[in-house]
């Protein structure tokens, strides 16, 4: 049986100077009214704030120059993450093209995927959605149907995705599916494509949300054609590539900071003197969300390593998912304040009002509890 890996670990220096580069972006968005903290979230969509965090520097920064990057470190990029969060900065538009697809091209992607995406993606203007869930599948990858068949220059894909993140906005998805029939091992003739959303034969269905909101999606491809450099990695590398994206995704601040602006607005509303339910209570979250954030920034530690700690990232996210639901019950047990979007001169209650209606997906995207439990139990041998 092996042990977690979750090493103390200092910030550097240039890892605290960025913290202020950010810092001081944010308040200069803040004060030109450009958005409002308590409103927003990572997943929250604003296209022109993307470029302008694109233009700051602030997108693809763990790249090489060439590809529109900058060559900084994994830390760096933590420190960027972990401000934007806290800010409650509308990162919706590139976020899961800097997080995940963009570093999945850089490593595995053809020279004319690299260049064509990675620079766009750096300078805000390049949005990605999720290819993998299917209907009927839940949290099985490897029960994916979606199927590509080899053509004359390139691929065809027929099948359907689902809960795809932003896909009526996004430029590209990078789709799971099978190029081979289905074996005794599940795992294998999985591969990976960048679809460009413009494609023909490719159509998008909206999903509407309890807020009402349109930011889930059912993608359908019919006949849908794509390059042979549109590949992502090698033929049957898809379940290896997508384990290691899914570190990416899971281990980061965002699996345990999405509700964070609630945290803020529910301490300054409690004020300075907290009665001892209210202390305890409190304190309590906070050690929490210390522990998390210690947990989270060791993993950038082994990335930057170059390792690819798929056990550690779904601890983080199953704890700090369940961390992040937690927030809003602890509120409403502390403050008798109803939740209302019309209150606009109450930050708590509009934050909460916001928490509300989205918390019931933190657990389930990024993979279910169950699933993550089950990757646990196999990554530390007991199963």
């Amino acid at each position: 049986m092996r042990a977690f890996r979750f090493e103390a670990l200092s910030l550097p220096p240039e890892a605290e100077a960025m913290r202020q580069r950010v810092r001081a972006f944010l308040k200069a968005e803040r004060e030109a009214g450009r958005f409002q903290p308590h409103r927003n979230t990572w997943t929250n969509f604003d296209a022109d704030f993307s470029r302008r965090v694109g233009a700051a520097g602030f997108i693809g920064v763990t790249w090489p120059k060439q590809y529109g990057g900058q060559e900084l470190s994994n830390l760096e990029r933590f420190v960027i993450t972990e401000e934007m969060l806290a800010g409650g900065a509308p990162c919706g538009a590139h976020w899961v093209a800097d997080r995940q697809s963009g570093p999945q091209i850089l490593r595995h992607g053809s020279e004319r995927l690299k260049q064509l995406v990675l620079p766009k993606i750096a300078a805000g203007e390049c949005y990605f959605g999720i290819g993998m869930s299917e209907p009927d599948s839940g949290s099985d990858l490897a029960a994916t149907r979606t199927r590509a068949s080899k053509v004359d220059g390139g691929w065809v894909i027929n099948g359907s995705k689902i809960w795809t993140s932003n896909a009526h906005r996004a430029h590209y998805i990078i789709a799971l599916v099978r190029t081979a029939q289905v074996g005794e091992n599940r795992h294998a003739g999985l591969t990976q494509f960048v679809v460009d959303m413009t494609s023909p034969g490719l159509t998008v269905r909206p999903i509407r949300n309890l807020a009402g909101g349109h930011e889930f999606n059912e993608v359908f491809f019919r006949d849908c054609f794509v390059p042979d450099d549109a590949m992502v990695g090698n033929e049957g590398d898809g379940w290896s590539m997508v384990t290691s994206e899914l570190a990416f995704e899971r281990a980061g601040p965002d699996r345990f900071m999405s509700d964070y602006r609630l945290l803020v607005e529910l301490i300054d509303k409690v004020g300075p003197e907290p009665n001892m339910r209210q202390a305890a209570e409190i304190g309590r979250l906070i050690s929490h969300c210390a522990a998390l954030r210690r947990m989270s920034t060791s993993i950038a530690g082994l990335l930057e390593q170059g390792h690819n700690p798929a056990t550690e990232a779904a601890l983080v996210k199953e704890v700090g998912t369940s961390f992040e639901r937690e927030i809003p019950e602890v509120a409403r047990r502390l403050l008798p304040v109803e939740a209302s979007f019309d209150e606009t001169d109450d930050n708590f209650s509009e934050a909460m009002a916001h928490v509300l209606l989205h918390a019931p997906s933190f657990t389930l995207r990024g993979g279910t509890r169950e699933i993550l439990r089950g990757m646990i139990a196999r990554g530390l041998g007991l199963r």
